[in-house]
């Protein structure tokens, strides 16, 4: 089992990990419930 994360631990791994997603942008195919279904055709296949 993983040690309990400080709360400060928490804030510096969510901030990593928005910069991360800032710096590569994914692109959307649609929005909202388009995508959803686009996703759920591509899983099914």
């Amino acid at each position: 089992m993983s040690k309990k994360l400080s709360k400060e631990e928490r804030k510096a791994m969510a901030r990593k990990a928005l910069e991360d997603r800032a710096k590569q942008p994914k692109k959307a195919n649609g929005s909202g419930f388009a995508k959803l279904d686009a996703d759920a055709k591509g899983l099914s296949d």
